[in-house]
Protein backbone atom coordinates (compact mmCIF):
# COMPACT_ATOMS: atom_id res chain seq x y z
CA UNK A 1 0.00 0.00 0.00
CA UNK A 2 0.97 3.23 -0.69
CA UNK A 3 0.32 6.60 1.14
CA UNK A 4 0.83 10.24 -0.34
CA UNK A 5 1.11 12.83 1.93
CA UNK A 6 0.25 16.39 0.32
CA UNK A 7 0.90 19.33 2.36
CA UNK A 8 -0.60 22.87 0.87
CA UNK A 9 -0.11 24.90 3.99
CA UNK A 10 2.72 28.16 3.87
CA UNK A 11 2.95 28.28 7.39
CA UNK A 12 5.82 25.82 8.25
CA UNK A 13 6.43 24.52 11.34
CA UNK A 14 2.93 26.83 12.83
CA UNK A 15 0.81 24.96 10.28
CA UNK A 16 -2.42 23.29 12.29
CA UNK A 17 -2.98 21.10 9.12
CA UNK A 18 0.49 20.25 8.88
CA UNK A 19 0.52 18.54 12.37
CA UNK A 20 -2.69 16.86 11.62
CA UNK A 21 -1.14 15.66 8.32
CA UNK A 22 1.32 13.87 10.16
CA UNK A 23 -0.84 12.75 12.75
CA UNK A 24 -3.15 11.08 10.05
CA UNK A 25 0.33 9.13 8.34
CA UNK A 26 1.78 8.10 11.77
CA UNK A 27 -2.06 6.41 12.62
CA UNK A 28 -2.28 4.86 9.05
CA UNK A 29 1.20 3.22 9.69
CA UNK A 30 0.36 2.10 13.30
CA UNK A 31 -2.76 0.45 11.42
CA UNK A 32 -1.23 -0.50 8.34
CA UNK A 33 1.88 -1.98 8.77
CA UNK A 34 3.97 -2.12 5.44
CA UNK A 35 2.49 1.15 4.10
CA UNK A 36 4.97 3.31 2.07
CA UNK A 37 4.85 7.02 2.77
CA UNK A 38 5.82 10.07 -0.22
CA UNK A 39 5.21 13.51 1.27
CA UNK A 40 4.71 16.23 -1.24
CA UNK A 41 5.11 19.53 0.29
CA UNK A 42 3.86 22.24 -2.24
CA UNK A 43 4.78 25.08 -0.34
CA UNK A 44 8.41 24.22 -1.06
CA UNK A 45 7.81 22.48 -4.55
CA UNK A 46 4.54 23.72 -5.65
CA UNK A 47 3.76 23.54 -10.28
CA UNK A 48 4.03 26.38 -11.91
CA UNK A 49 0.34 27.46 -12.21
CA UNK A 50 -1.83 26.62 -15.26
CA UNK A 51 -1.36 28.15 -18.53
CA UNK A 52 -0.68 27.39 -22.56
CA UNK A 53 2.62 25.76 -21.78
CA UNK A 54 1.37 23.61 -18.76
CA UNK A 55 -1.01 22.15 -21.82
CA UNK A 56 1.63 21.89 -24.44
CA UNK A 57 0.48 20.50 -27.75
CA UNK A 58 -1.96 18.74 -25.41
CA UNK A 59 -4.51 21.44 -27.03
CA UNK A 60 -3.39 20.77 -30.69
CA UNK A 61 -2.14 24.32 -31.60
CA UNK A 62 0.94 23.01 -32.59
CA UNK A 63 2.43 19.49 -33.29
CA UNK A 64 5.89 19.50 -31.65
CA UNK A 65 6.01 21.29 -28.28
CA UNK A 66 8.32 23.73 -27.19
CA UNK A 67 11.27 23.07 -24.92
CA UNK A 68 9.57 24.69 -21.51
CA UNK A 69 6.05 23.25 -22.85
CA UNK A 70 8.28 19.52 -22.41
CA UNK A 71 9.42 21.21 -18.89
CA UNK A 72 5.52 21.86 -17.62
CA UNK A 73 4.68 18.41 -18.94
CA UNK A 74 6.98 16.79 -17.47
CA UNK A 75 6.17 18.29 -14.29
CA UNK A 76 2.49 17.09 -15.21
CA UNK A 77 3.48 13.81 -15.70
CA UNK A 78 5.16 13.34 -12.65
CA UNK A 79 2.23 14.95 -10.05
CA UNK A 80 -0.25 12.43 -12.28
CA UNK A 81 2.02 9.39 -11.97
CA UNK A 82 2.94 9.91 -7.96
CA UNK A 83 -0.87 10.38 -7.63
CA UNK A 84 -2.36 7.86 -9.18
CA UNK A 85 0.58 5.02 -7.75
CA UNK A 86 -0.71 5.98 -4.41
CA UNK A 87 -3.67 3.80 -2.73
CA UNK A 88 -4.35 6.83 -0.12
CA UNK A 89 -3.81 10.56 -0.44
CA UNK A 90 -3.79 12.37 2.90
CA UNK A 91 -4.32 16.38 1.55
CA UNK A 92 -3.73 19.22 3.77
CA UNK A 93 -6.06 22.07 3.01
CA UNK A 94 -6.41 25.18 4.65
CA UNK A 95 -8.88 27.47 4.52
CA UNK A 96 -7.22 30.71 2.55
CA UNK A 97 -9.50 33.47 1.67
CA UNK A 98 -12.58 30.95 1.51
CA UNK A 99 -10.99 28.51 -1.00
CA UNK A 100 -7.66 26.06 -0.75
CA UNK A 101 -3.98 27.35 -1.10
CA UNK A 102 -3.35 28.80 -4.33
CA UNK A 103 -0.46 25.97 -4.27
CA UNK A 104 -2.98 23.22 -3.74
CA UNK A 105 -4.76 24.36 -6.64
CA UNK A 106 -1.89 24.44 -9.39
CA UNK A 107 -1.57 20.85 -7.57
CA UNK A 108 -5.08 19.67 -8.52
CA UNK A 109 -5.01 21.27 -12.09
CA UNK A 110 -1.99 18.97 -13.25
CA UNK A 111 -4.17 15.78 -12.07
CA UNK A 112 -6.61 17.10 -14.22
CA UNK A 113 -5.76 15.20 -17.10
CA UNK A 114 -7.86 13.27 -19.54
CA UNK A 115 -7.38 9.60 -19.98
CA UNK A 116 -5.66 9.76 -16.82
CA UNK A 117 -7.71 11.25 -14.26
CA UNK A 118 -10.88 11.23 -16.85
CA UNK A 119 -12.58 10.42 -20.03
CA UNK A 120 -15.71 12.03 -21.56
CA UNK A 121 -18.17 9.25 -22.30
CA UNK A 122 -21.45 8.83 -24.21
CA UNK A 123 -22.90 9.73 -20.87
CA UNK A 124 -20.20 12.78 -19.63
CA UNK A 125 -17.37 12.46 -17.36
CA UNK A 126 -16.06 9.35 -16.30
CA UNK A 127 -13.60 9.59 -13.49
CA UNK A 128 -10.60 6.85 -13.60
CA UNK A 129 -8.73 7.37 -10.23
CA UNK A 130 -11.50 4.95 -8.72
CA UNK A 131 -10.77 2.77 -5.87
CA UNK A 132 -8.53 5.24 -3.86
CA UNK A 133 -8.98 6.67 0.01
CA UNK A 134 -8.45 10.97 0.11
CA UNK A 135 -8.60 12.21 4.02
CA UNK A 136 -8.46 15.67 3.23
CA UNK A 137 -7.54 18.01 6.67
CA UNK A 138 -9.79 21.17 6.59
CA UNK A 139 -8.11 23.69 9.51
CA UNK A 140 -10.18 27.09 9.11
CA UNK A 141 -9.84 30.12 11.90
CA UNK A 142 -13.73 30.93 11.53
CA UNK A 143 -16.76 28.28 11.59
CA UNK A 144 -18.17 27.81 9.05
CA UNK A 145 -20.16 23.88 9.41
CA UNK A 146 -22.74 24.88 11.54
CA UNK A 147 -24.77 27.30 9.41
CA UNK A 148 -26.36 27.68 6.00
CA UNK A 149 -24.53 31.24 5.61
CA UNK A 150 -21.09 29.75 6.67
CA UNK A 151 -21.30 26.37 4.24
CA UNK A 152 -22.14 28.73 1.17
CA UNK A 153 -19.16 30.91 1.98
CA UNK A 154 -16.31 27.81 1.46
CA UNK A 155 -14.84 26.77 -1.34
CA UNK A 156 -12.67 24.46 0.67
CA UNK A 157 -14.16 21.18 1.37
CA UNK A 158 -17.17 21.23 -1.03
CA UNK A 159 -14.24 22.31 -3.78
CA UNK A 160 -12.29 19.02 -3.31
CA UNK A 161 -14.84 16.49 -2.71
CA UNK A 162 -16.41 17.85 -6.51
CA UNK A 163 -12.82 17.59 -7.60
CA UNK A 164 -11.50 13.96 -6.23
CA UNK A 165 -15.35 12.88 -7.34
CA UNK A 166 -14.93 14.03 -10.45
CA UNK A 167 -12.04 11.57 -10.51
CA UNK A 168 -13.86 8.85 -9.71
CA UNK A 169 -12.85 9.02 -5.97
CA UNK A 170 -15.80 7.85 -4.03
CA UNK A 171 -13.92 7.56 -0.55
CA UNK A 172 -13.40 11.43 0.34
CA UNK A 173 -12.96 11.30 4.31
CA UNK A 174 -12.75 15.22 6.13
CA UNK A 175 -10.64 15.64 9.47
CA UNK A 176 -11.99 18.99 10.07
CA UNK A 177 -10.43 21.47 13.07
CA UNK A 178 -12.18 24.78 12.45
CA UNK A 179 -12.75 27.84 14.97
CA UNK A 180 -8.79 27.59 15.51
CA UNK A 181 -8.33 31.51 15.63
CA UNK A 182 -11.38 32.14 18.19
CA UNK A 183 -9.56 31.72 20.97
CA UNK A 184 -7.40 29.30 22.85
CA UNK A 185 -10.63 27.64 24.01
CA UNK A 186 -11.86 26.78 20.76
CA UNK A 187 -8.69 26.02 19.38
CA UNK A 188 -8.25 23.23 21.71
CA UNK A 189 -11.49 21.90 21.56
CA UNK A 190 -11.17 22.35 17.50
CA UNK A 191 -7.75 20.29 18.23
CA UNK A 192 -9.28 17.65 20.28
CA UNK A 193 -12.40 17.04 18.00
CA UNK A 194 -10.27 16.73 15.07
CA UNK A 195 -7.79 13.75 16.64
CA UNK A 196 -11.58 12.16 17.51
CA UNK A 197 -12.00 12.42 13.67
CA UNK A 198 -8.63 11.47 12.41
CA UNK A 199 -8.89 7.86 14.69
CA UNK A 200 -12.88 7.30 12.86
CA UNK A 201 -10.94 8.42 9.34
CA UNK A 202 -8.44 5.86 9.42
CA UNK A 203 -10.86 2.95 10.96
CA UNK A 204 -12.63 3.42 7.64
CA UNK A 205 -15.85 6.03 8.39
CA UNK A 206 -16.34 8.05 5.28
CA UNK A 207 -17.36 11.87 5.52
CA UNK A 208 -16.05 11.60 9.35
CA UNK A 209 -17.30 15.19 9.97
CA UNK A 210 -19.81 16.11 7.41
Amino acid sequence: MKLLQVDSSVLGSASTSRVLTAEITAEWLRANAGTTVEILDLAKDAPNHFDADSLGSKIGVQAEPTETQKRENAVSERLVSQFLAADVIVVGAPLYNFSVPTQLKAWIDRLAQPGRTFKYGEKGPVGLAAGKTVIVVSTRGGVYSTSAGGQAMEHQESYLKTVFGFFGITDVRIVRAEGLAMGDGAKSAAMAAAREQIAAAVAGSEAVAA
